[in-house]
């Protein structure tokens, strides 16, 4: 099949592209002018340039294409330009499937994220079928992607053979920016992590990720959606893997909420001042009380979605992160 892939440049595109090549596809990737491309070095496919905030570049990358993997999106918990995450997020995904439904494409997935479900906890993971509440939703990203999904059941239900995946919190190699986990492995590593916070993730490779939305394409039904996650873990067993595979010992001091909370403010008051980019926000701060868990039941029984184990996921993101470093 030809198939177009939007943020192929980013984290989890640049593996779902590496996935459709492997599984012997004809790639086309989404491009922005100036984009970093490291992600795609070397890759046999082909290269557009065009932007999903931009329809007529739209629909000049799809035509042709059988199949559409829309994973481009802005993901940050600080933007400091009003309204570019809707923009990006929201319209930008109205963009996309809008170009899907005219080109008459035989299936879209739709990259979402666990961040547009119910607020999940330690006794209770989130599946979904759960009940959301939106106005329990924390901060602007999440938001917009609780928005955009919104925006893909619409189109789901025009007619537009859509799959929606909800990936968790990936880890694994090219996490070029990188994301929130990344960062702490980052840091973990860089000897840059005197304590933690009591939270929790649900932790997945985001080999097996790629691998979900082929799956996705495959089997998955139409308007429906498909957490793309594996194995729930405290931040402090988080922690002691990464202990285990580094050798590096895993902080043992525990920070308080309260304290971290008002410091966040403080820290995101001084980066507005200076325009430079804070390490925590008030949104993340209020993020971490919850044990953000996730059952990935439905994936796993339904399409068949791998689960390698975390500790084989978090070795392979130490060794690039560390490759990296030394390259």
């Amino acid at each position: 099949m030809k198939v177009l892939v939007t943020g192929g440049t980013g984290f989890i595109g640049s593996s779902i592209v590496r996935a459709l090549l492997l599984a012997g596809h004809d790639v086309r990737a989404l491009v922005r002018e100036g984009a970093d491309t490291r992600n795609l070095a070397g890759l046999d496919i082909e290269r557009v340039t065009g932007d999903i905030t931009d329809p007529e570049s739209l629909t000049a990358a799809i035509r042709g294409c059988t199949h559409v993997f829309h994973a481009a999106a802005l993901y940050s918990f600080w933007v400091t330009q009003p309204g570019l995450i809707e923009r990006v997020n929201v319209g930008g995904t109205r963009n996309v499937l809008q170009a899907a439904l005219d080109a008459g494409v035989e299936r879209v997935v739709y990259t979402s994220s666990v961040a547009a479900l119910a607020v999940p906890s330690r006794d209770r993971p989130v599946d979904e079928a759960t009940p959301v509440d939106p106005s329990a939703i924390i901060g602007a990203y999440k938001r917009s992607k609780y928005a955009a999904e919104q925006v893909a059941l619409e189109y789901a239900a025009k007619g537009l053979p859509v799959v929606i995946v909800n990936p968790s919190f990936p880890v694994g190699p090219r996490d070029i920016k990188p994301t929130p986990t990344g960062q702490t492995i980052l840091d973990f590593i860089n000897h840059r992590l005197p304590a933690y916070v009591d939270t929790g993730m649900n932790v997945v490779d985001v080999e097996d990720v790629a691998q979900g939305h082929l799956l996705a394409a495959e089997k998955g039904k139409i308007g429906e959606r498909y957490i793309l996650g594996g194995r729930n873990m405290s931040m402090r067993e988080f922690l002691g893997i990464l202990e285990k595979i580094t050798g590096i010992p895993a902080p043992r001091m525990r920070l308080p909420y309260a304290p971290l909370l008002a410091l966040s403010y403080v820290n995101a008051t001084w980066c507005r001042m200076t325009k430079s980019t804070p390490r925590m926000t008030p949104d993340t701060i209020r993020m971490s009380r919850h044990y953000m868990y996730y059952d990935p039941s439905k994936a796993i029984n339904e399409l068949g979605m791998p689960q390698t184990p975390p500790e084989v996921a978090l070795k392979k993101a130490v060794d690039w992160f560390i490759a990296q470093r030394e390259g």
